[in-house]
């Protein structure tokens, strides 16, 4: 499918699924403006395509948010789509985490995916088109031992994602929410940083481009909700029929 000549804003362009789905769209023909806190990765992520434009933005700030969202339609046109790929991962148990660690990660991966939102969407309804996708994640499902703020924040953006979409739904925008295993980027490192919970780190791990095709097919085909991986689509029918034999493998796993 061709961009040329569409605008795109990707969130958490500086490194990992933002990064490398906005080098996709550019090359692609569109557009691309990437937000971010990281000037370093979106320099780097810029340097590929005189198409994509940084702007350095703290998304959990509604003010900025709603500003840039101005100056991009001002300055390169209407936008056409909309990717919240913007969020950090640390893990570990909840009661031994920072619980400013914690309500942060809801606040970056929720709230800044709220702000995007109500900064957008008014005007992509008002002109009828568009596609506005969110990520989740596979542990927004099928939550674990030791994911508790990032799942939390996850099974949140699907939430919203979905209400959005019921609200909006005669709008001519298409809504996609994407809920992948762990995907091959910066932000697992992330979490490998903190510790590694045994369940998620013996699943399948993907790479970007496979997410970014069952994201395009998941819009072309009018779907909420996208599943990439054998093993994510596996996890939410066990999730729905089998949720005590889910926590006695995490807890197997874990070992306490």
């Amino acid at each position: 499918m061709s961009f040329r000549g569409q605008v795109a804003v990707i969130t958490g362009g500086g490194s990992g699924m933002g990064q490398a789905w906005a080098r996709r769209l550019a090359e692609d023909g569109a557009t691309v403006a990437i937000l971010d806190v990281n000037e370093a990765g979106m320099a780097e992520t810029a340097a590929s395509a005189s198409n994509i434009k940084p702007y350095v933005l703290d998304i959990t700030d509604a003010d900025a948010v709603a500003s840039v969202f101005a100056d991009i339609e001002a300055s390169l046109g209407p936008v056409d789509r909309v990717a919240n790929a913007a969020a950090i991962m640390p893990f570990g148990r909840l009661l031994e985490e920072d619980p400013k660690l914690t309500t942060r990660v809801m606040t970056i991966n929720y709230g800044g995916l709220v702000n995007v939102a109500t900064a957008a969407l008014p005007r992509m309804i008002e002109r009828g088109s568009g596609d506005f996708v969110s990520f989740s994640s596979m542990t927004g499902i099928v939550p674990g031992l030791l994911m508790g703020a990032y799942a939390s924040s996850k099974a949140a953006v699907q939430f919203y994602t979905e209400i959005l979409y019921h609200e909006n739904r005669n709008s001519g925008l298409r809504f996609c929410c994407v809920c992948p295993p762990a995907v091959k980027t910066a932000l697992w490192q992330q979490a490998e940083a903190t510790v590694v919970p045994k369940l998620p780190s013996k699943g399948e791990t993907l790479m970007p481009d496979v997410v970014i095709d069952e994201i395009e097919r998941c819009l072309d085909k009018g779907k909420l909700f996208s599943y990439p991986g054998k093993q994510t689509q596996l996890g939410v029918v066990m999730r729905r029929l089998f949720p005590q034999l889910i926590w006695r493998v995490s807890h197997d796993a874990e070992g306490f």
